[in-house]
């Protein structure tokens, strides 16, 4: 569980609450209104959002032929992202449109046919899920029950589809109104809340309605539903060679509404909807795979031993998932997808590694082969690791991949070699004069090496000191990696450089890291992220005068943390923060996590633990300049988190403004486009009011400055 979630408000605007108590002070650059531009510029701008494609969810054909990939582009007349599917010839690299619009392909276990899911129309309610047919190019809507469907899975014969969507239900009452008379206009009815799980960032408040699976035939025809009761069932779904049971993973039970993660593998009979329960233990155990030959199961999981970290481990048991064995227990890396190779004797699993995500090959035996290490995510304006991957039967994998200089590509391997399928966004960044990405080093106080990469702005002469944003990750059990983003792009483009760091608490190291902070966050994450400022500085690259800092969840706590802990920094900028734990454990959407997992008590049985790790504790020591920024409709790091902070600045006399993104969740914080672009200019004009003219520094001073009081 994190504080960020790897995805609108008709409005193109954001609502900016500005009152500065302080004055500017008087050696704040005062930045005039930029006049429009004249003809093209080679700087990226918040405009070149709208212009950005991004490839995900590549599925190859079992031939390993051809790859049909969802593309994501920006639409300027909607301000949203939109997904139309595209194919492409493996060979000659050729790409031809699939569908206008749409999202999940799959294909058919003989590659006649892809199944994907796409709007049903106006009718419809919602998206329904369609078939195409390759030779002839004819689509059929073969659903038309309302619960967007997802998790495709086809049987092994082609002849059903089995897929995971929602059934409504009926909403709790208490008593009733009176009876109202014929065409009154009353108020609404009220609403009764009765689950632990009452809210979830994005979806918002949970509606009446269950998750379960359902089967379909192919060629369409009315869909019957497997699972029932007051459960939500998951995908992804694995359907049993034989076509007799498909496996997937669910939290059941009578206390399921009260846990947290603890869910288990299912097996159910297609024919009868008798379940068979696979796995049981305390943890998570999930996305199971059965294998080719029928004879193993697959899954992830780990057990649960309420800490904030545990790396996912990949599992393999017989066809009843009994006796269990890790097969990458001495990896030490959490494991983010597996699929089985066509042989079954051996799993192709996707990984971070030290702020990269890697496939590999995992043998039964438990032996790892690395195979790619360049596989790239669909996010935009952060450098989080990510991305997804697909195997033919022949062993060709689909991949999305790429590096800093632009967003996801598809790329393909085989034969040991990795070849790019497509350049997406090659027209928009051969003309623009993108920030340079290198990686630096930096050894924390307590002498662990710490990773960290650093953009600098375009143009910049070796040896020219400039303004530095310290950039700093959510979760804050995850990970920055060397990949394109856009807010990395724009603060660049307006002169700054850009520090990105991975922190003690940071996935990709290995367990033992990542839980330097259990029970204890924030902490010593802090030196190391100072440590890579001071790096940045010995590097010769940052102005000791002209710090800044921001970050996003996780990232925005370590912000408020800072500056309460240092004058260092000359703004900040605080997104979707958490400042008061007790507040954040008992508003958040996932109610029973965070006095769970990263504190040894309930806030009541000891809230001194929770107020010494709060922000708001330090308020008192904050000199810094800091807005505050947030997603109104936030649920995982609720809007009341951000308003006491603002308030507690006010009070302080502070220089301090709110900034608000009207109908923005936490995890889609910057899904609309204009709404991303707007955030980072904010963020630049804020710093801009506290930057200082740039000063060329001696290597003396440069000395002197890196080994400065924190």
């Amino acid at each position: 569980m994190m504080l960020r979630q790897p995805r609108g408000d008709h409005h193109l605007r954001l609502t900016l609450a500005l009152t500065l108590l302080v004055a500017t002070p008087a050696t704040a650059q005062q930045q005039p209104n930029a006049a429009p531009a004249a003809g093209p510029t080679r700087a990226f701008t918040g405009a070149d959002l709208f212009s950005l494609s991004i490839a995900s969810d590549p599925q190859i054909s079992p031939d390993g032929r051809t790859i049909v990939y969802v593309r994501r582009t920006a639409d300027v007349m909607t301000d949203r992202m939109q997904s139309s599917l595209w194919l492409i010839d493996v060979a000659s690299g050729r790409q031809s449109p699939f569908a206008a619009q749409g999202a999940s392909p799959r294909w058919s276990p003989d590659g006649t046919r892809i199944a994907y899911a796409a709007s049903g129309g106006a009718d419809a309610g919602g998206s329904q899920l369609f078939v195409r047919w390759l030779a002839t190019g004819a689509s059929a809507r073969v659903t038309g029950f309302p619960g967007d469907p997802q998790a495709l899975a086809w049987s092994p014969d082609g002849t059903r589809l089995a897929y995971v969507a929602t059934v409504a239900g009926e909403a709790t009452t208490l008593g009733k109104a009176p009876a109202k008379p014929d065409g009154a206009t009353w108020a609404e009815p009220l609403t009764v809340i009765d689950r632990v799980n009452y809210r979830n960032d994005g979806p918002g408040y949970v509606k009446p309605g269950r998750d379960h699976l359902f089967v379909v035939a192919a060629e369409g025809g009315a869909a019957r539903q497997l699972t029932f009761g007051a459960f939500d069932d998951g995908g992804p779904l694995s359907w049993t060679p034989d076509g007799r049971e498909i496996v997937f993973a669910a939290i059941r039970g009578p206390d399921a509404e009260r846990q947290v993660m603890n869910s288990d593998v299912i097996a159910i009979d297609v024919a009868s909807g008798a379940m068979r329960t696979l796995t049981n233990r305390d943890g998570p155990d999930g996305q199971p795979r059965v294998s080719p030959d029928g004879a193993r199961i697959a899954w992830l999981g780990f057990d649960d031993k309420r800490r904030s970290y545990e790396n996912t481990q990949l599992y393999v048991g017989d066809r009843q998932a009994a006796a269990p064995r890790s097969l990458t227990a001495s990896l030490d890396r959490g494991i983010e997808e597996a699929i089985w190779a066509p042989d079954s004797r051996s799993l192709y699993a996707s990984y971070d590694d030290r702020g990269q995500r890697r496939i590999a090959r995992i043998a039964l035996d438990g032996r790892t082969t690395s195979l790619i290490d360049n596989v790239q995510g669909d996010g935009l304006d952060r450098p989080y690791t990510g991305g997804e991957f697909s195997v033919s039967k022949g062993g060709t994998i689909a991949y999305t991949g790429g590096d800093a200089g632009a967003p996801a590509d598809v790329w393909v391997w085989n034969g040991g070699k990795a070849r790019r399928l497509t350049r997406l966004n090659a027209v928009l960044t051969d003309a623009k004069a993108l920030a340079p990405v290198r990686k630096i080093v930096v050894t924390a106080p307590d002498g662990r090496p710490i990773d960290a990469w650093l953009a600098t702005p375009p143009g910049r002469t070796a040896g020219q000191r400039m303004p530095l944003i310290l950039e700093i990750h959510g979760g804050p059990n995850s990970a920055y990696g060397p990949s394109f983003a856009t807010d990395v792009q724009l603060y660049a483009a307006a002169g700054y450089a850009v520090l990105w760091t991975n922190p003690r608490g940071s996935t990709s190291y290995g367990a033992e890291f990542a839980n330097l902070i259990d029970k204890n966050y924030p902490s010593a994450d802090y030196d190391d992220l100072l440590a890579a400022v001071d790096a940045a500085i010995a590097d010769g690259t940052a102005d000791p005068d002209n710090l800044f800092v921001t970050g996003g969840s996780g990232g925005g706590v370590l912000t408020a943390w800072i500056v309460g802990k240092t004058n260092r920094f000359k703004a900040a900028a605080t997104q979707k923060p958490v400042i008061n734990w007790v507040s954040e454990a008992l508003t958040m959407d996932n109610t029973l996590f965070t006095s769970r997992y990263w504190f040894s008590k309930l806030p009541w049985e000891d809230p001194m633990s929770y107020w010494n790790r709060s922000p708001l504790s330090l308020v008192g020591n904050v000199k810094t300049p800091t807005l505050v920024v947030v997603g109104s409709d936030d649920y995982r790091t609720p809007v009341s988190e951000s308003e006491q902070y603002y308030a507690a600045l006010q009070i302080r006399g502070v220089p301090t403004a709110l900034v608000k993104v009207p109908g923005a969740s936490h995890g889609g914080f910057t899904a609309r486009p204009s709404q991303s672009a707007a955030k980072a200019s904010a963020i630049v004009a804020w710093f801009d009011r506290y930057r200082l003219p740039a000063a060329a520094a001696t290597p003396a001073a440069t000395a002197a400055n890196a080994g400065q009081a924190k």
